[in-house]
């Protein structure tokens, strides 16, 4: 597949390989920022566009039509594999997302069907659309929730500031929060299996919500599954993307799960830790999308200022330490990428 591709920038910075300018993609590239997104979340509901293989293939699209970014990454949402092992799931205007049926108890975990994969068919059918819309131009980027984080949202039932219940849960009862982890693991493995099968280029896992952990109980509760998914999926060339909250903090673990690329935050020096991570492993990051609401001159030195200090590191892809704020200026995202994509190392 990387061989057809137009540019292959993205893939070839993901197989740690030197290229002439760091590539561009950003996460949260199709969303809220974009009047044209808000003219299709007019139309449908959250779930309606993830769902509508079209549509789904439409919000994708959006960002490689109007801003030209390297790599484009399917527009989905981490939940969609607990709604599908059997979460009631709605996304309210204003609050996020919600599950009716939160999971705390044994006969909870025991309802939560982890051979559901069937149910996630059309992620699959958008993916070969979206590839159809590509053409080859540019890498498509697969990818799912990371299990702790899923856990997190099925145990609190919404999005949390401090994580009680599922702190709780992991330290009163931590068998039957593995219990789930495993469930939660199992589908994600076939899901992202799904995936490649219908065509992406690359893979990103998503633990956003790792940072509430300490050291210990991420190696117990978050990087045991990391690692068994990055272990059980086809991966043959298919480069995987490991991206944490925390990852400033966790980089030293998420490493050991052998991931291709590890994605930072922003709250630490990209080149020191790129410098510290295994010599084939690529890196990913690390601009704190804040900066993006400044002005465009200090978004360019700020820029320059970070690729500077990646100079003499090969397999460096450009991205923000988390996804755009909702708010931010269009115009702003749109320069910031054409500052990347005119720079020459």
């Amino acid at each position: 597949m990387e061989k057809t591709l137009k540019n292959d920038l993205f893939l070839r910075a993901a197989w740690n390989q030197k290229t002439e300018r760091p590539p561009v993609w950003f996460m949260r590239q199709a969303g809220r920022y974009m009047p044209e997104y808000w003219e299709i979340k007019n139309k449908y509901s959250f779930l309606e566009m993830c769902k509508t293989p079209e549509i789904a293939a439409d919000v994708t699209m959006l960002p490689v039509d109007l801003v030209n970014i390297d790599a484009a990454i399917l527009f989905s949402d981490i939940l969609v594999t607990p709604e599908a092992m059997g979460g009631d799931l709605s996304f309210e205007q204003g609050v996020g997302p919600r599950f009716a049926n939160p999971v705390r108890t044994w006969k909870d975990a025991e309802a939560l069907d982890a051979g559901t994969v069937d149910k996630l068919q059309y992620v699959a059918d958008a993916i070969k659309v979206i590839q159809e819309r590509l053409n080859g131009s540019i890498p498509l980027i697969g990818f799912a929730g990371a299990p702790f984080t899923i856990l997190s949202y099925l145990v609190e039932g919404k999005s949390s500031k401090d994580f009680k219940l599922t702190k709780t849960m992991i330290h009163n009862d931590p068998k039957l929060a593995h219990h789930i982890l495993q469930k939660i693991t199992d589908l994600t493995v076939d899901y992202l299996n799904l995936q490649i099968e219908a065509g992406v280029n690359a893979l990103q896992l998503f633990d956003s919500w790792a940072m509430a952990l300490t050291w210990q109980d991420y190696q117990e509760f978050a990087h045991a599954y990391t690692k068994q998914i990055i272990e059980r999926i086809n991966r043959k060339n298919i480069p995987i993307i490991s991206f944490a909250r925390g990852s400033s903090v966790f980089y030293p673990i998420m490493a050991e799960a052998k991931p291709d690329v590890i994605s930072l935050d922003w709250n630490a020096d990209i080149a020191a830790v790129k410098g510290k991570l295994p010599e084939a492993m690529a890196i990913q990051g690390n601009f704190d999308p804040i900066i993006l609401y400044a002005d465009k001159p200090v978004i360019k030195a700020k820029i320059h200022e970070l690729f500077e200090r990646m100079k003499d590191h090969k397999g460096f892809i450009f991205n923000l330490g988390h996804g755009i704020m909702p708010d931010m200026e269009f115009d702003k995202v749109k320069y910031a990428i054409d500052v990347v994509r005119e720079y020459r190392y």
